[in-house]
């Protein structure tokens, strides 16, 4: 391997304690989301809805500010805006530790939101690595939230059992403060500090992604992605503990063998995809999965062996489409609009975050637990339309910019 072709010590050092820091900040988001709803219904003034839309307001906060907190970090500086997210993420954690109805709760939840500091963390990577290293960079970044995702899902439900919500929301809290260690004594200063246009938001070039119809699609899709998810994740545990009879100390004995599974299934078919050049049909596919897991919680949603196979279902093909979309959209955007394009990417993601905690809120109060299902079942199955669509090549897009 020519030099060229590896990281320097900077770059390779760098790329892992931001990974780290984004690890550290995403599994106190993330250890919350299989516990949430059980304990939220059980705090002062709350309904459905606004247990809802507590679960899903740091979504709606995430996405107004990330991108004007990654254009601060042009003036101010990587670090100090990164701090300072971290700073408000921990703030809004201990108060959601404290929180004593779910009024109090939902503003521990949007403060915690409100410490957007993804865009200026992936425009610190810019500045520490060369561009033919930026892409493993960024994929060390996608790989710690990941691990951060499944970790949390198991570690969620035994850390409920031991210290409670509140207790999460201080570990929350500490990760928080961790991560701003890390970030200033192990990540390096960046030599120079600029503007890249594959790694962060310009204004300008917002009407031109907002105009690519191959871009909108991908946006909507992971808009509708973690929809599903967040409206998935009001009632999954729900049913775990109400109608399947599983106390929630022990759903992490579900969710551990369920994630893990999902991982292995998943992973050839993304290899498989790629090395055939059917992508687009297993991403499809994938879809159609997504779907059917929608369909099989509303009719099996008081069996545990049923759940935790619609479970198995529902994962295999998240993992799969999370981990195909930030590829897509990288080949989709030219060089000169990639950064905006990734940038509106996550701000969609977020915006599904929020509107699946209020939307599956809205319609377990109205409609129970079991319709929460059918309305993931119709996103997905919109999502699935969508992608019938014409489209240009992401081909030729890419090779237009080369």
């Amino acid at each position: 391997m020519k030099p060229k072709d590896k990281m320097t010590a900077v770059e390779l050092r760098g790329s892992l304690s931001l990974a780290g820091v984004l690890f550290l900040r995403m599994l106190g988001l993330f250890l919350i989301l299989p516990v949430f709803s059980l304990y939220a219904r059980n705090l002062p003034e709350a309904t459905p809805m606004l247990v809802g839309l507590a679960f899903g307001i740091y979504g709606l906060t995430q996405a107004s500010l990330q991108i004007p907190f990654g254009m601060l970090s042009d003036k101010l500086g990587r670090k100090p805006v990164i701090f300072a997210g971290l700073l408000i993420f921990a703030v809004g954690s201990l108060i959601a530790s404290t929180a004593d109805s779910i009024w109090a709760m939902m503003l521990g939840r949007a403060i915690q939101g409100a410490g957007a500091i993804s865009a200026a963390l992936m425009a610190l990577v810019a500045d520490l690595t060369r561009d033919q290293q930026r892409t493993k960079a960024m994929a060390l970044i996608g790989i710690s939230i990941g691990i951060a995702f499944s970790l949390a899902f198991v570690a969620g439900p035994v850390l409920d059992a031991m210290i409670g919500v509140s207790g999460i929301f201080l570990i929350s809290a500490a990760l928080a403060v961790l991560a701003m260690v890390v970030l200033y004594l192990v990540v390096p200063d960046p030599q120079y500090s600029f503007f890249h246009s594959d790694a962060e938001v310009s204004l300008a070039m917002l009407g031109n992604v907002f105009k690519d119809h191959n871009l909108l699609k991908l946006d909507l899709g992971i808009f509708m992605l973690h929809t599903v998810l967040m409206a998935n994740f009001i009632i999954v545990p729900l049913s775990l503990q109400d109608s399947a009879g599983l106390s929630s100390a022990h759903h992490w004995q579900v969710y551990l063998p369920v994630l893990i599974t999902s991982v292995i299934l998943m992973a050839p078919f993304i290899i498989l995809g790629e090395r055939s050049n059917k992508s687009g049909i297993f991403f499809k596919g994938a879809i159609l999965i997504l779907m059917l897991s929608q369909l099989g919680y509303y009719f099996w949603h008081d069996s545990i062996m049923a759940l935790a196979a619609m479970l198995l279902i529902f994962f295999t093909a998240f993992n799969y489409l999370e981990a195909s979309l930030p590829s897509l959209i990288s080949r989709a955007a030219t060089n000169n609009i990639k950064g905006t394009a990734l940038g509106v990417y996550a701000s969609s993601q977020f915006m599904g975050t929020f509107t699946g905690g209020l939307i599956g809120g809205i319609i377990h109060e109205h409609f129970g637990l079991p319709a929460v299902f059918i309305f993931g079942g119709i996103m997905a199955l919109v999502w699935f339309l969508l992608t019938l669509l014409p489209t240009n090549n992401y081909r030729t897009n890419t090779e237009r910019c080369n």
